[in-house]
């Protein structure tokens, strides 16, 4: 005669309901039950297109985005020193900054970023001295400005005790200094490396797409200070934006897209190395 119903079972239960309902098949694995459907779907997500997402977005009104192209980066650090200069941004922080990429012969790849490369890279990239390689000058390189991505679905936000990290209507992720407590939670769960505690307000801080000019229909001080136009802001729900097409004739790619963040910040010749 079958007896009462365990914890276990009501679990086990609940796990085949799901396995039903996403169409997988389960195995058992030691003494855990995994669901291949389940396993597909952090897959499936971080490989959903740029236009499903665009089609998703268009119609809800304002919904800013960002693109950086890489292509056309020329490493001046003039995004870095605008970006300081705009936001009062501590020595030795930075809410923007420009990653150096280099790739030798051997296929290492050397990544640099002097002072978040507020005062530009030498040029050309020095060679190594190795004398037991016949040329070790590098073969390539490129420069990746980086910043916060303004996720979609975002760690800094779910892991702040008191609801001080929060997303505006418009989709841009901004930190309420009043209500922050400086436990710098969010600091570490960014996977991007784009938070830091302020250490004069002790609170924690990043690019917010400067908010404060974009809401007054200017655009970003890196964006603006930008010589080669390789960085791009706009509302990518206006179908008819600058950003929008570019969207939608340049193949973009997201940092660490594995994680399923779902970053709104975009790239455009983004190389498998950029890390």
């Amino acid at each position: 005669m079958t007896g009462p119903l365990t914890p276990d079972d009501v679990s086990r239960r609940a796990f085949l309901e799901t396995v039903a309902k996403t169409g997988g098949t389960s195995f058992l694995f030691g003494s855990l039950f995994v669901n291949t459907a389940l396993l597909r779907l952090p897959q499936d997500e971080a490989k959903a297109s740029a236009k499903a997402r665009r089609e998703t977005e268009i119609g809800k009104g304002v919904i800013y985005g960002f693109v950086v192209d890489t292509t056309k980066c020329i490493g001046c650090g003039s995004c870095v020193r605008a970006c300081r200069a705009e936001n009062g941004v501590p020595d030795g922080y930075n809410r923007t900054w420009v990653e150096q990429y280099t790739f030798y012969p051997d296929g290492e790849v050397v990544v640099n970023s002097p002072n978040g490369g507020e005062n530009g890279f030498a040029e050309p990239p020095a060679p190594r001295n190795e004398p037991t390689v016949v040329d070790q000058a590098p073969v390539r390189g490129f420069f990746v400005p980086k910043l916060c991505n303004h996720c979609i679905d975002t760690p800094c936000i779910q892991v702040c005790p008191v609801g001080a990290s929060y997303k505006t209507d418009e989709g841009v992720v901004l930190v309420d200094h009043e209500r922050c407590v400086g436990c710098a939670y969010c600091v570490q769960a960014c996977p991007f490396g784009s938070r830091y505690l302020d250490p004069v307000k002790l609170t924690a801080d990043k690019c917010t797409w400067c908010y404060h000019r974009v809401t007054k229909g200017l655009l970003p001080a890196c964006v603006a200070s930008c010589p080669a136009e390789a960085r791009i802001f706009g509302n990518v729900s206006d179908p008819s934006s600058t950003i929008s097409h570019i969207l939608a004739t340049n193949r973009v790619q997201v940092l660490k897209s594995y994680l399923g963040t779902r970053p709104r910040t975009r790239y455009i010749g983004l190389d498998s190395e950029v890390i």
